[in-house]
């Protein structure tokens, strides 16, 4: 199987403009991609995954994948499935995100010499001169067409500002600016962004005439990609020292059952001969899947060492309780009120909640244990010296714990 039936067969393409030369071109290495990257923090988390396993394939297959870096984008703001104008960032906090991203990328993208690019694109956007932008770009779109385009009939009822308007013009003028300097024939993205993709290939072919070579490629699963990025307690990083490998490897761990195989297919290396072997398990056997997605995962991002250090703290905690391999969250003399600490912000300072209210649920709910006694009272104290030596392991729901110890 080639590699563009490859991406099919694990789900991986909704919609091309041009599927019998994009299959071409990738089959045979010829193509010089580029998927963008809004630097909106210092870490990538697991949203991006599928975009960087993608990423990963088509360059073992001999492609060049360039990772466009949205330092001028975002500094307008996307303004797809939002319902408010996103906060302003600083070129100097745009160029620290930049930085952390490479990092993570590093681990799934060979960028050595000619293999695979990352750029910003500031470098174009912020020298615009806004006259001639508007002469040169501005005649190849139809505001009656842009304005039919879901990222902006989402706003339109809340309001949508004029420097949101101009974001489907920036990401079209991406692709133009890295067809004309890298040879940049396709792009990769969501099911959200297809219609300023389609508008970076017309402006391409309408400037650059019949003979421009520009293609397009959506994702199957943008939108589920975003939602693989969150939980009920805030976002799943690639950084460890934001989400630790324990808490990683347990995040895919606990897909439901519907969607393990469709994991497995999407973002890990397995042959899919093995997987598809998966189809037929019932029952406790897709645990045992759940176990080989979160294995191979969390070894791709935090490699093989730490991949065995959170399974096999993971199948200790759950036949034993043990706590070696837990993540872990240490108190300070300022946490503790007279000698004690109410079970409300004990959640919240060992990370188990990201506020009080959603500790307090919590609690209330039943979903509560220290070292194993369930808490339902939100006013619970417990003792200072409770967290010396080997500390507490705090549980909150059926698999999130901490091991809580005080300086």
């Amino acid at each position: 199987m080639q590699i563009y039936e490859e991406l099919v067969a694990r789900g991986l393409i909704a919609q091309v403009t041009d599927e019998k030369e994009i299959r071409e071109l990738i089959n045979n290495g010829k193509a010089t991609f580029y998927i963008g990257f809004d630097p909106t923090a210092d870490s990538l988390h697991v949203g991006h995954f599928m975009a960087l396993c993608l990423m990963k394939r088509l360059q073992e297959a001999g492609n060049r994948p360039i990772a466009l870096i949205g330092g001028g984008t975002g500094m307008i703001g996307d303004p797809s499935g939002r319902t408010d104008m996103r906060q302003m960032m600083t070129k100097e906090t745009i160029q620290h995100n930049c930085d952390c991203f490479k990092k993570q990328m590093s681990r799934f993208i060979d960028f050595s010499e000619g293999k695979a690019l990352m750029v910003n694109n500031a470098d174009w956007l912020l020298d615009l001169n806004y006259v001639e932008l508007l002469r040169d770009v501005g005649p190849h779109f139809s505001v009656n067409r842009m304005l039919t385009a879901e990222c902006y009939k989402q706003r339109m009822e809340r309001g949508l500002s004029f420097l949101e308007f101009n974001y489907m013009i920036m990401q079209s003028y991406d692709f133009y600016a890295l067809y004309q300097k890298y040879g940049c024939n396709m792009q990769f993205g969501g099911d959200d962004p297809w219609s300023n993709m389609l508008g970076g290939t017309e402006l391409i072919r309408r400037k650059l005439g019949k003979d421009a070579y520009a293609m397009t490629i959506t994702l199957l699963l943008n939108s589920e990609g975003k939602k693989m990025g969150k939980t009920q307690s805030g976002a799943v990083w690639l950084d460890p020292n934001k989400t630790s490998p324990f808490d990683f490897y347990q995040y895919w761990r606990n897909v439901a059952d519907a969607d393990v195989l469709k994991c497995l297919r999407m973002l890990t290396f397995l042959p899919l001969e093995q997987i598809d072997e998966m189809d037929k398990w019932e029952g406790s056997q897709l645990n045992q899947a759940k176990e080989i997605l979160a294995y191979e995962l969390t070894a791709l991002v935090h490699g093989e060492e730490e991949a065995k250090k959170a399974q096999e703290g993971a199948r200790a905690l759950f036949s034993s309780g043990s706590a070696e391999h837990m993540p872990t969250a240490e108190l300070t003399a300022d946490d503790f009120t007279d000698g004690a600490i109410d079970i409300v912000s004990l959640l919240h300072k060992a990370g188990l909640a990201t506020s009080r209210s959603e500790a307090r649920r919590a609690v209330e709910q039943g979903g509560v244990a220290v070292d194993g006694e369930k808490i339902t009272d939100p006013k619970a104290v417990l003792a200072q010296e409770k967290f010396d030596g080997e500390g507490v392991v705090v549980k909150k729901g059926k698999k999130n714990f901490r091991k809580v110890t005080a300086k």
